[in-house]
Parts: structure tokens; sequence; C-alpha cells
């Protein structure tokens, strides 16, 4: 029984011989045709011509989409980010990659951004998928550099001057259970999400770090957040009742109730700050003390495009200039004191 033809296969009679090709000029099909193994060849061969060129965004885009990194988001983060990852490949997929390292790219990225500036937060969140993107393809390689960094975000909530201070906290100490300042505390010198910190166990404790996978990340990712003397000395005081090292007043680990016990001292104490904000906290904390960017987002499991942006966002301006005059000041005095030691 003769087979029924298949569309754009192109077949070659010569010498009493059939040749099966998956298109004018393509590949020679091996499997005999109609055969599953016949169109699971031409399925893959047609895929791999058609596959999207890796010299355009299209590719990086596919390929970020292909990774880990996009795999070990929580389901929800793909969920809010795919549109934006659709309007990439629209507005960029035919763009090629050297394109991104253009100055003059900036300003067809803002003006894309731009047109969700109907809703700030979505423009900013589009702006934050792209540079994600990006950062795949500097870590790939195939980026010199980020073009997104630099240009400023819409949204004008700007929590810049909003993270924990000692006298924050010790405000909401005066009103807060032992088990919420626990909380509070814990938060502020891990970083960790509130989520991340109820769940947080006593196993978690190594010699000397705190290792735990996070939830943001589908708990793919491990934070690992060094047991220095502060936060050791906050371990030291919590009492183990628990597998969990955060217990409620009845000694059990936190499922529910502990909003209801938090935002209550909150209120009392009249701060305007909200228990996310110790993350900023943490991160200012550990770039005060001297770590780098990339050690910071290490420790956090964040990417270095985030931590740079919490750091702008929380990280004030004059504690920046303090901290700077502090070791200009040093080095001035070890350069005074070498030169007295040198004339004697």
């Amino acid at each position: 029984m003769a087979l029924l033809p298949i569309k754009g296969i192109h077949i070659v009679t010569a010498r009493s011989k059939t040749y099966v090709y998956a298109w004018r000029g393509g590949p020679r099909l091996h499997a005999p045709m109609g055969t599953p193994e016949f169109f699971k060849e031409l399925a893959e061969v047609t895929a791999a011509h058609t596959a999207p060129d890796n010299r355009k965004m299209l590719g990086l885009v596919a390929d970020y989409q292909g990774s880990d990194d996009w795999k070990q988001l929580a389901d929800k983060t793909r969920k809010n980010w795919t549109p934006f990852v659709t309007s990439i490949k629209e507005k960029f997929g035919s763009t090629s990659i050297a394109a991104f390292d253009r100055p003059l790219i900036r300003v067809v990225i803002r003006k894309w951004r731009d047109t969700y500036k109907h809703s700030p937060r979505q423009a900013d969140m589009a702006l934050q998928v792209l540079s994600r993107i990006l950062s795949f393809g500097v870590a790939e390689g195939r980026l010199q550099d980020n073009a997104c960094r630099g240009i400023p975000r819409l949204y004008a909530n700007n929590r810049a001057q909003f993270i924990w201070t000692d006298a924050d906290i010790e405000e909401i100490a005066k009103f807060a259970s032992p088990e919420v300042m626990w909380a509070v505390r814990l938060g502020a010198l891990t970083g960790l999400r509130k989520s991340d910190l109820l769940r947080l166990s006593w196993s978690h404790v190594q010699d000397y770090s705190i290792e735990c996978r996070t939830g943001k990340s589908s708990y793919q990712k491990t934070a690992v957040i060094p047991l220095y003397r502060e936060l050791k000395s906050l371990l030291d005081t919590i009492p183990k009742r628990a597998t969990t090292i955060l217990t409620n007043q009845d000694g059990k680990p936190w499922k529910t109730g502990f909003d209801a016990s938090y935002r209550p001292s909150k209120l009392k104490a009249n701060i305007d700050l909200h228990f996310h904000d110790l993350r900023g906290t943490a991160a200012t904390r550990m770039y005060m003390a001297g770590l780098t960017v990339r050690e910071i987002s290490q420790m956090f499991t964040w990417g270095e495009d985030k931590v740079e942006r919490l750091i702008d966002t929380y990280v004030k301006k004059d504690e920046i200039m303090i901290d700077r005059i502090r070791r200009i000041d040093a080095l001035e005095t070890r350069t005074a004191a070498v030169k007295h030691a040198v004339k004697q």
C-alpha cells in the first residue's frame, strides 16, 4: 500500500534507489519512511533546524529558560515572570546579543520598560526579568555587562530609609514576647525570609555556619550564613524546646499565629517597618562589615544584581560615607605611624 505523502519531505530517486530528505536541501533521513523511528528522526532534525539562533536574544532567552537558574525559581515566580519573558521575546528576540553590550541599548530598554509605566511595580518586574536574563548571559560569557544595571526603578515606594536600627529593635522588644523577638533578631542577623526562619531547625546549625535550603528557590538553593559572634550569642540565648529554633509561647514550632503575635507589638511600638525589611538590615550589616556583593549573594542565595539593588535601596549614603571616612582616616593613621617609625 502506497504511503500518503508527508508535507515538506523531499524524495529523490536515483539508480533505482530512493533517498528521503527532511526538506529540499535538508539532511537525509535514514529510518524507513512512515515508521515511528522515521517520525522521531524527522522531529529531531526539524527541531535542530528551527532552534533559536544563539547569536540572537531569542536564543539567550531559550537557554535561560532551559537552565537551572530558571528551573530553581519558585513556581509562583516563574508564573509571574512568564508574561514578561514572552514580551522580551517579542521585543528583543531578533536583536543580536552583541547589541546589548552597546550603550544605546539602554534607551531601547527604557522605552520598553515604559510600556508598563501605568503600573510602576509591573515596570520594575519587567526590568528585573530582563536583568536576570542578561546576568545569565554575562555568567555564560556571551555578554560583557548587564545593560539593565543602573536603569532606575519606577516604583515610588522606595524604602531606602527603612532598615531596622538597634533602637527600633529595642523599642519593639518593650511590647513583644521573647518568642517574637527571637524571630526579629534572628531575621536581622541572617537575612532569611520569615518562612525560612520559622522552619529553621537546630540541625541547620553547623560548626561554623547556618545552612538551610530556601523556600523561595523551591528548596534547590542553600543559604550559608557564617556563625559570627553576635549570631552565635543569640542562638545561645534561645532555649531548645523543639526541633525548630523558633517556637511559640507554648514551646511548639510556629505553624500559624506568628503574624498575630508580631503585628500588635509593632503597632504598639509605632514602628513603620516590615518584617521583610530585616533582610535589607542583614544585607546592610554584611556590606558595612566589608563583605563583597558576591559574598553576600552567595550567603543569601540571591543574584548579584539583586544584592546591588538591595544595597542601593537600603544602605544609606551617610552610612557609606562615614565608613569610607573611617577607613581613610585609619589608613592616614597607619601611614603617619610608619613615617614616625622610619624617622626613628
